[in-house]
């Protein structure tokens, strides 16, 4: 294949030396197939020449004229003013950032042609900074002109001559092979032509959306890249072994008949999926989504006991000590009277007890660990590790989960496979999210999981009722929480910063405990953010869940993780700077029990379009998949996921929100390319993934 050819670097074209080799770096910029694909972000039509007599504020445009005038105009700011003529009418040209090469190119009698944005200046209509070159009445370009990211020190005319260069290479056949003749049209050097240079005629609006035919080949290609690797991956698991575990036996039915609660039945049917998984030899790797309150919890217990009775441990891995252990003194209560001994292991375990739950794991005394990221660390050694659970996978890097997969079984594979060599098991893996996936991420950055979903909430949980309120409305939101907390009910204050900040207006979180404690005299108050240690906030929210305390005041620390069915009320200010995914996560704090909740977004006036659309769907919705769906729209995969991790969401030139339409297809697709054409299909991996390996769910 030519992936060789297309790495070549930049540094090969003509013009292009250290410094702007640098530049381009800057924006991702190293090889000449970086180059065809750092695409245009927006197209102008330079192909027709206005009158200056014709043009109106807001309008782009060419204009061809005489320089009339052309000096140094003081004011606020010092800039160059050049004055334009066509016969038409006159307009002002004016230069902020300027030279004395930039003031003699404009001298009187100058004839040239410019483009730019027309409007409103001190000297009547102006166009600022437009892109000039002089002129001998030279014909005008019959294409549309395509405007590129850029970085300072790399302006479009640099950018479209280095982009001319490399088309020209590719028209000759030496960069950048068409891998999908069979599947796809237009051809990939069509496409990227077009896109590069578009005719005139071309529709100018689908190009700015993206939309155009040849803008979806290209992101075809690059989904289709990603759903081969998801799929290769998925495929090299399954070449590993894990252990088959037995039956679920008398201990599993015991748990799951000891509940002070009945499973749903979506619990059942999950719990089903993950129990006929675990009794193969070939690795599980399944994705199980709940929306919160759901008992997902239950499912991971479940699971845990199964493998514990077959002979294995379990580690179960949260991200936050907070959450983590919570699902310690769950696991705890339910495991211990079935004989099974819990470890628990984080950051702020040490000493003694530390040694003591490292010898407990690594003799095996201890069936299943809990944990923090602690779990994966060198020190931490399990003696016949069979299964994973990892709940809110996606705060966790694909390095730090690999590394507790590394510390599996050492067995010798007896299941019957072809080569029943020596080699270490692979344990089992169940990744676990209160955060709800629309169905376009899952398609695409969980093609190599299989998938359950929890769909349905426990009987007697209400749905939280959603109110909107200004800020304006706080003194009567305060007298609100004053009579719940009366009542007998508790609540939830939180706060999105923990220090004041000018420039976001935020209330800081012990500010407003500040202010609560002072106004709410004769009630409890507590407050927990992120910068206190790990002991103090587990003392604050044990306090809180054994009703020591009426109203917590807090960050988005108890986004996930905290379970006090008694809070049936929850107030989050500056609601409108936090994404829907998130606000849901919050309101999922109250409405555990059986009590009405309620939760009341404050915002900052005014509150613009984005905040608006937001807010709107809390108020109107508590579905956790549609609110998920709608966040994606607003806010795009990356955001929604949290950052960034492994580089999965990094696409080039796909957006999964508008080309959500293609994923069916890409998946037919790569299916066929893996049947019938591995090599093209490894091929577009290696054109379009810069490491291959970091895409995986590990």
């Amino acid at each position: 294949m030519t992936s060789r050819l297309d790495q070549r670097s930049v540094s090969t074209l003509k013009g292009v030396g250290p410094a702007l080799a640098g530049k381009l770096g800057r924006v991702g910029i190293d090889t000449l197939q970086d180059v065809l694909f750092h695409l245009p972000f927006r197209y102008e039509d330079r192909t027709r020449v206005s009158t200056i007599g014709s043009i109106r504020q807001g309008d782009s445009v060419v204009l061809e004229g005489e320089v009339i005038a052309c000096d140094v105009a003081f004011g606020r700011r010092r800039s160059l003013l050049a004055y334009l003529e066509d016969g038409t009418g006159r307009v002002g040209l004016r230069f902020y950032h300027f030279s004395k090469a930039q003031q003699a190119n404009l001298s009187k009698g100058t004839r040239i042609q410019c483009y730019g944005e027309v409007r409103r200046g001190a000297a009547g209509l102006e166009i600022y900074h437009p892109e000039y070159h002089q002129t001998d009445g030279t014909l005008m370009p019959d294409k549309l002109t395509p405007v590129y990211p850029a970085t300072e020190g790399l302006t479009q005319l640099r950018m479209r001559t280095l982009v001319a260069q490399v088309l020209v290479m590719m028209k000759d056949g030496t960069v950048l092979q068409d891998l999908l003749t069979e599947h796809q049209t237009p051809r990939l050097t069509e496409a990227i032509t077009l896109i590069h240079n578009p005719p005139a005629d071309a529709d100018v609006d689908l190009l700015n959306d993206g939309m155009h035919p040849a803008q979806q080949r290209l992101a075809f290609e690059e989904l289709l890249a990603h759903q081969v690797s998801m799929r290769l991956l998925r495929e090299h698991l399954s070449s590993m072994t894990s252990p088959a575990f037995s039956t679920p036996g008398s201990i599993y039915d015991e748990l799951a008949g000891g509940f002070n609660f009945d499973l749903t039945a979506a619990q059942r049917r999950v719990a089903e999926e993950i129990a006929t998984d675990l009794q193969s030899s070939s690795p599980t790797l399944r994705l199980v989504q709940g929306d919160v309150g759901s008992g997902k919890t239950v499912i991971a217990a479940l699971a845990a006991v199964h493998a514990i009775e077959s002979g294995y441990q379990v580690a179960l891995m949260a991200p936050t000590e907070i959450l983590a252990e919570q699902h310690f003194v769950n696991m705890t209560s339910w495991l211990a009277p079935l004989g099974i001994n819990t470890a628990w292991l984080s950051g702020k375990v040490k000493g003694t007890r530390r040694k003591q739950e490292l010898g407990a794991i690594g003799t095996g005394s201890a069936a299943l660990a809990v944990g923090t990221h602690a779990l994966f660390q060198d020190e931490v050694s399990f003696s016949n590790l069979g299964l994973i659970i990892i709940d809110e996978q996606h705060r966790f890097g694909v390095h730090q989960r690999m590394a507790l997969r590394d510390k599996g079984a050492d067995k010798t594979d007896v299941n019957e496979r072809d080569n029943p060599a020596e080699q270490k098991l692979v344990p089992h893996q169940l990744v676990m999210t209160a955060t709800p996936i629309p169905r376009t991420l899952t398609m695409s950055l969980y093609a190599d999981m299989d998938s359950s979903i929890i769909d349905e909430l426990p009987p007697g949980r209400a749905p939280v009722t959603t109110s909107v309120l200004p800020e304006t409305k706080r003194a009567s939101v305060i007298e609100r929480i004053h009579a719940a907390c009366r009542e007998g009910t508790q609540a939830y204050w939180v706060c999105t910063l923990i220090e004041e900040s000018d420039v976001l207006q935020c209330q800081a979180a012990e500010v407003t405990h500040a202010e609560l404690s002072e106004v709410l005299e004769d009630l409890s108050v507590g407050l927990v953010h992120g910068r206190m240690s790990s002991t103090q906030k587990a003392e604050v929210m044990q306090q809180f869940k054994e009703g020591a305390l009426d109203l917590l005041v807090a960050t988005t620390v108890i986004e996930v993780g905290v379970d006090v069915p008694n809070a049936s009320l929850m107030v989050i200010e500056n609601s409108e700077r936090l994404g829907l995914t998130q606000l849901h996560q919050l309101r999922g704090r109250v409405g555990r029990g059986t009590t009405q909740s309620y939760c009341l977004l404050l915002y900052q006036s005014p509150l613009g379009e984005t905040g608006k659309r937001r807010l709107n769907v809390m108020r109107s919705s508590t579905d956790g998949f549609f609110i998920a769906e709608q966040d994606l729209l607003i806010r795009g995969p990356g955001d929604l996921l949290g950052s960034r991790q492994s580089g999965m969401l990094n696409y080039r030139i796909a957006d999964l929100t508008r080309d959500a339409h293609l994923l069916d297809r890409v998946k037919v697709t790569a299916q066929d390319l893996l049947r019938n054409d591995r090599e093209i299909a490894e091929a577009l991996v290696n054109r379009w993934l810069a490491s291959p390996d970091e895409y995986g769910q590990v």
